[in-house]
């Protein structure tokens, strides 16, 4: 674990815009991602997928009839608080006028596209909590440079679009039973985002080592496909994020 941390370190310095010795987030912040440069930041639609425009249907119908205080984007694991982790759902969100934006199989540019095209539109929520990225890691699609690029240009999306809203990065969570090299790839996606971080609107937090046992392992217990979490996982979730999700949305 201590190798795979400093190699994602030395790769964050690596990243970083010229003229920056260590991870500086006052310049890193003003890093303007320019949409189009690569496929993890052009915005692509999957209206082509029936389930899919259906569901983002759906969303605006949830967001067109009242209040919502919070909203969570990402893929498949963001979408499967409807399932195995509904029960957690009602405890912790419900109450919190929360609407889930997660899609199966999206990627940073399908989440960009939504973005663009009035997933958010005329909404003013205290927290957005973002998970996206891993579905980008997989072999050579998208370095996590690219990858960690996508999460800060949709970081800039909601900033533009929802100016009084706090927003939450996790960490992408680890996959695989051990350490790869996509594990590793994904660490350093959030490594590099995390650098958008000013800890007075964008704020990012990494619980990926809740999810592992000693020896950095994932196991069915807690992800049975050692991707999606199970209700368990989704309690690990929900538990370790809810002292930071109180004090940003103004509770605490």
């Amino acid at each position: 674990m201590k190798r795979l941390v400093l190699t994602v370190l030395i790769s964050i310095f690596c990243f970083l815009p010229s003229g920056c010795t260590n991870l500086c987030p006052e310049k890193v912040n003003q890093y303007s991602i320019k949409l189009g440069a690569h496929s993890a930041v052009t915005p692509v639609s999957r209206n082509s997928e029936d389930w899919w425009k259906l569901r983002f249907q759906n969303v605006l119908n949830q967001t067109k009839q009242g209040k919502i205080d919070m909203i969570f984007i990402g893929d498949s694991i963001t979408h499967a608080w409807e399932d195995p982790g509904k029960e957690v759902w009602q405890h912790y969100y419900a109450k919190r006028n929360a609407v889930n934006m997660g899609y199966g199989g999206d990627r940073t540019q399908h989440t960009l596209w939504l973005l663009q095209n009035g997933e958010i539109d005329g909404i003013n929520p205290k927290l957005a909590v973002i998970m996206i990225g891993t579905n980008n890691s997989n072999g050579n699609d998208n370095t996590s440079r690219e990858i960690g690029e996508g999460i800060i240009a949709i970081c800039q999306q909601l900033r533009s679009r929802l100016p009084h809203t706090k927003i939450l990065i996790l960490a992408i969570f680890p996959r695989g039973t051990t350490y790869s090299r996509q594990r590793q790839k994904n660490a350093e996606a959030g490594m590099f985002a995390s650098a958008i971080a000013d800890n007075k609107w964008i704020y990012y937090l990494d619980i990926g080592d809740k999810f592992l046992d000693s020896n950095g392992t994932l196991t069915k217990d807690i992800m049975p496909d050692y991707l999606h979490p199970n209700a368990a996982g989704y309690r690990i979730w929900a538990e370790e994020i809810e002292p930071t999700v109180a004090k940003l949305m103004g509770e605490k």
